[in-house]
């Protein structure tokens, strides 16, 4: 690798060991072994770097999950029930969340950032539709390219909204995590009319 990227792996260290608001451009100096004259050469600035940062640790993280199959080797059948496949890619999603407590900090401390970081808010903001999309291509089984604007933006902020409240919840009482059978569960009680366990 060379500088460029090095820098980033070191700045994607120094987010999991020491956060983003606490990391230095010293911090990353000695996690990435480049100079810290390479900063601002490839960069512009500390800053920039973290944010490219926090963006690549993201789309590394949820290409992790997209990866896993969800149904053993055989490919699912045309009728396979969708609310079991949601619950099926939520279980993977929340086994890396309780798995990889140095990541979800990183992003929900981030999170409390944007408020007044307008840079780090532009920066999340113009991959936040992208993000969208791959979730929704990660919970239907298709490529990216199959997903529609319409479902990226409608479906894929649903999505973004429950990961962003399964992660801070994670943290906060994790001793309540819902399976991905409960999130089914929930959704079909909510669209059913049935959240208090009662028909309409």
């Amino acid at each position: 690798m060379g500088h460029r990227e090095d820098l980033l792996e070191g700045a994607k260290r120094c987010l999991l060991e020491k956060g983003y608001a606490g990391t230095t451009a010293r911090d990353i100096v000695a996690a990435s072994g480049a100079n810290l004259a390479s900063i601002g050469y490839h960069y512009g600035s500390k800053d920039a770097l973290m944010r490219q940062a926090i963006i690549a640790s993201t789309e590394e993280w949820g290409a992790g999950v997209a990866q896993v199959p969800t149904g053993g080797d055989e490919a699912e059948p045309a009728d396979a029930d969708p609310l079991e496949r949601f619950a099926a890619v939520w279980d993977l999603f929340l086994q890396r969340i309780a798995t990889e407590r140095e990541f979800i900090a990183a992003q929900v401390e981030v999170l409390g950032l944007l408020p007044r970081d307008a840079a780090l808010r532009e920066a999340i903001g113009e991959v936040l539709p992208e993000g969208g999309e791959g979730l929704v291509a990660v919970f239907e089984g298709v490529p990216d390219t199959e997903v529609d604007a319409e479902a990226a933006r409608v479906v894929g902020s649903f999505y973004q909204a429950l990961l962003t409240g399964l992660m801070v919840q994670s943290l906060l009482t994790p001793e309540t995590m819902p399976s991905g059978h409960d999130l089914a569960t929930a959704l079909r009680r909510v669209t059913a009319g049935e959240v208090l366990g009662k028909g309409k």
